[in-house]
């Protein structure tokens, strides 16, 4: 198996969520929140800030790991994406739009669900209320889901 560590990292303030408009890359054209790879010798939580501070331009004062999402393809079954969630809720600076993302607040009751991940609204609701949750999620070359599975867990631990 070919697992590859990211993390995803989301700024939830009141009843707002700071989401990206992904501009190149993987999920180009698609809201998430903000993350990528975990480089060499970097922990999980160093790589969620360090992707925020360069796709947001703002840094998490404090954040929590809150799932852990595993991605795959039926023409890839052997290639995993390990997606580790973290929430923010405070942060330093303003969010400003960098070459890889635009960041918008979203209340609530308007996040884009139809201008995302389809998996995102399976565990969305779980990560506004601040449960703690792990899932698998396999996916079409579409993109399209063909099944998956999740969970609520007491705890995430890497």
């Amino acid at each position: 198996m070919n697992k590859k560590v990211l993390t995803l990292l989301i700024i939830h303030q009141d009843n707002k969520v700071l989401l990206g408009m992904k501009k190149r890359g993987f999920g180009m054209g698609k809201w998430n929140g903000f993350g990528g790879k975990v480089d060499n010798g970097e922990s999980i939580e160093d790589a969620a800030k360090r992707e925020l501070l360069e796709e947001a331009g703002i840094s998490a004062n404090e954040m929590q790991k809150i799932g852990v999402l595993d991605f795959s393809w039926k023409d890839k079954p052997s290639d995993v994406l390990e997606v580790n969630i973290f929430k923010a809720t405070d942060f330093s600076g303003q969010p400003q739009e960098t070459e890889e993302m635009k960041p918008a607040w979203f209340l609530e009751k308007d996040i884009p669900f139809e201008n995302m991940w389809p998996d995102d609204k399976y565990w969305f609701s779980l990560f506004l209320e601040n449960k703690k949750f792990k899932g698998e999620f396999l996916f079409d070359q579409q993109n399209a889901i063909i099944k998956h599975t999740l969970q609520e867990h007491e705890s995430i631990s890497d």
